[in-house]
């Protein structure tokens, strides 16, 4: 028997760092070895100087006890189910991982969700009876790769009962099953890992487990208290650290405080108020820095609770982030293009990390708040903003667009060429240029920007024809510009309005390869012009069908940038949404008939209590509403969702009061169909899943739509992809949208 004494839990250490390279050297490596640009071990040594330089980095910054196992090829969660051997055996090969993340021609992938309430995504686990868990191989290789360099590391890992609530149970499970129920099974795996960390004398492992900060049954707390009391009660074993983030662990607290573990972090930014007394007699890791936004920590308030802890648990504190730094930016410095003052208020990673180190050295030196934090801003809430009644807009929708049954659409992007791209951030580097030197107001210059902007505009032009042609010739129904001016659809309506800052560098991570730069809002947001009018009115004059003005809704605008904390999220969500109103008003005007508010955040932003869910479902409707219900009844609104398990929030989506909604259905295997019954406008279920290059064949669109319109009635039917196509090549998608065309007109031909 090997067994280790208890070392102390370091005084300061972050929950995991960004993994995707400052510069996105993963994204640029991932998409090289998919072409067959690089080899598979060039791909491996990529990830391998990641590591490296994520450990130097913390390592410089003072970090006492910095973690391993948080770097991802693809997703975290996947790479847990794969270390235990949690995969369909449907997938085999050396690349049977980047399958299950993407498919292959043969094979479709996992389901894909967003993780918890943030915009990061992961791989969905499917998990059956006979699921054979087995503990792969190469265990120890970041442990050994960190000591080799030096530094010795903590691993992470996701822990057992929160990976198994995030599986989906496999096809033809029992009704009854639920992942869950393979607990022992999985735990015997986790104490043969935990063995071997012991062996190899890691002193400390961290086990995530953020799936109890939402509501949980008793069935569920028991299976915790089960999972770490076997654990925990193991002889060969590091100490056991138990992470919790994105919300207070409520009773799950008093179930870990009465186990055997060693160590339970505790999200002091979203749930600063929690009684933390049960904890006495264990390490407390205070996460008293936000991983979630990009604002410099409140000294005083955050040694307020840091003290606060110490008082209720005994003393044994040690400072983190309150989740992991995933979902903020590498590294402030980066950033030279920002304002002074507003860069003076933030914090990226590196920055947080210390932050983290600095509380920890004022913690130990015994200092103490100074001030006290400011209150709490109370929320006004707002009526409903309302439309006539749906069956008097459909009757005025249809006399007007004049459209066939099962019409036909797009959810909005197409792809982008790289000689689009290659000229936007030309563009975008000579405005800098101009802006940065002294010849701003030299006439020579500024003819040149002239010039640069007009040959740009002229390619975005040329593109949006492409597009529209493109649609004729396939038989689209209602048609897209194909949003060639737009590098992100949160960011581009962030430069055209007032209370934004852009970064150049402030990259996360969205899934895989996926990388967005999340906008900065600072101040009240305004709208000093028109935004998308030019563009859409210009698509229309190309085209006698419907060409559809695409907008980016409140909720998601403010979901996928850093927030202001100053005033309330309602408050500043209703300042993006008179935004909205007004861009909606001046497309109506400019003879717009179909015009598309999406929101897929509408189920991200969710709570993952249900005592706070009303609330932040009728402010965000309310919002929604608020910005398109000014619409004419001639005028087609519809809205997008995708990704984010938006079954769950059906009554919500139908109360957007949006005459067509469409939302992701393919990739799940329509399990949105099963809440979509009651559904009571146009809804278009997505039948080709856009996140994987596999190409759907006709006859597979033809049966996924025949299951939708054994569910719902063919005249409310929309037949579209699950979300846009900008990642995704011209020839994939050519190929699946003339699939998608011919299944709905053998559809039509069956009504």
């Amino acid at each position: 028997m090997t067994t280790f004494p208890r070392a102390t839990f370091p005084r300061s250490t972050v929950l995991g760092y960004p993994r995707i390279g400052p510069r996105r050297e993963l994204k640029r490596a991932l998409e090289s070895y998919w072409d067959g640009g690089i080899s598979r071990a060039e791909l491996l040594e990529i990830g391998r100087s990641l590591r490296a330089d994520t450990w130097r980095r913390l390592a410089g910054r003072g970090l006492a006890g910095p973690p391993s196992g948080t770097f991802s090829l693809y997703d975290h969660v996947l790479d847990t189910a794969v270390r235990f051997g949690a995969t369909p055996a449907r997938y085999q090969g050396e690349d049977a991982y980047f399958a299950m993340a993407r498919g292959t021609d043969g094979v479709k992938p996992l389901r894909m969700t967003k993780w918890f309430d943030t915009n990061y995504h992961y791989i969905v686990p499917e998990i059956g009876e006979s699921s054979a868990f087995r503990l792969a191989d190469g265990a120890l290789d970041e442990i050994r790769e960190a000591r080799a360099l030096g530094y010795e590391t903590r691993p992470v890992i996701l822990g057992p009962v929160t990976l198994l609530l995030l599986s989906e149970a496999s096809a033809g499970a029992p009704a009854a099953f639920r992942p869950l129920d393979r607990l022992d099974d999985l735990l015997a795996e986790y104490q043969k890992l935990l063995a071997a960390y012991a062996a190899e004398g890691v002193a400390w492992v961290q086990l995530d487990e953020p799936a109890l900060a939402a509501d949980r049954s008793a069935a569920e707390l028991a299976a915790v208290r089960r999972a770490y009391e076997r654990l925990g009660g193991a002889a060969e074993r590091p100490a056991l650290f138990v992470a919790s983030y994105f919300g207070g662990l409520g009773e799950a607290l008093g179930v870990l405080a009465d186990s055997p573990v060693e160590a339970v972090g505790v999200d002091l930014v979203r749930a600063p108020d929690q009684d933390l007394r049960p904890l006495r007699g264990k390490t407390v890791v205070a996460g008293v820095v936000s991983g979630r936004d990009v604002w410099r920590t409140d000294v005083d308030g955050a040694l307020a609770r840091l003290r606060a802890a110490e008082e209720m648990a005994g003393g044994d504190v040690a400072v983190s982030t309150s989740c992991s730094l995933l979902h903020v930016p590498y590294d402030l410095d980066m950033e030279t293009d920002l304002d002074p003052a507003l860069k003076a208020r933030l914090a990226f990673a590196d920055q947080k990390v210390g932050e983290v180190v600095a509380l920890a050295r004022l913690l130990e030196e015994g200092a103490v708040p100074t001030t006290r934090p400011a209150p709490e801003r109370t929320i006004v809430r707002l009526e409903w903003d309302r439309r006539a009644p749906y069956a008097r807009r459909a009757a005025a929708q249809a006399a007007h667009l004049r459209l066939p049954p099962l019409p036909t659409t797009t959810t909005g992007s197409f792809p982008q060429t790289g000689e689009l791209r290659k000229a936007r951030a030309a563009l975008d580097q000579q405005d800098d240029t101009a802006h940065d030197t002294a010849q701003d107001t030299d006439l020579q210059s500024t003819g040149r920007q002239d010039s640069a902007r007009l040959a740009y505009e002229r390619l975005v032009e040329q593109e949006i024809e492409r597009v529209i042609r493109l649609q004729e010739r396939l038989g689209i129904d209602v048609l897209v510009h194909g949003e060639p001016e737009r590098d992100d659809m949160v960011r581009y309506f962030a430069e055209h309005l007032e209370g934004f800052a852009l970064t150049r560098h402030g990259w996360v991570q969205s899934y895989g390869s996926r990388c967005t730069r999340p906008p900065i809002l600072y101040g009240d947001v305004k709208r000093p012009a028109p935004i998308t009018v030019r563009w859409i009115t210009y698509a229309q004059r190309l085209t006698d069908r419907p060409v559809k003005g695409m907008l980016t809704g409140p909720v998601t605008i403010v979901a996928w940038s850093f927030v202001r904390r100053d005033i309330a999220l309602p408050e500043v969500v209703r300042q993006v949404a008179d935004a909205v109103r007004e861009e909606v008003a001046d497309l109506e005007s400019a003879g717009v008939s179909v015009i598309q508010v999406d929101e897929p955040a509408l189920r991200e932003l969710l709570p993952l209590r249900a005592d706070d869910q009303p609330d932040y479902l009728d402010w965000a409707v309310g919002a929604y509403r608020h910005a398109t219900a000014g619409a004419a009844d001639p005028t087609q609104i519809h809205t997008h969702l995708c990704y984010s398990d938006a079954a769950q929030i059906m009554s919500a989506v139908d109360a957007l009061d949006a005459d067509v909604t469409s939302i992701e259905c393919a990739r799940s295997g329509g399990r949105v169909l099963s809440a979509a019954g009651g559904f009571e406008r146009g809804l278009g279920p997505g039948v080709y899943d856009i996140h994987s290059p596999r190409i759907p064949a006709t006859d597979e669109i033809t049966g996924l739509l025949s299951e939708i319109l054994a569910s719902l009635p063919h005249d409310r039917v929309w037949v579209n992809p699950d979300c846009g196509l900008k990642t995704r090549t011209y020839a994939q998608v050519e190929a699946a949208l003339t699939a998608l065309v011919a299944a709905a007109k053998t559809a039509r031909a069956a009504i």
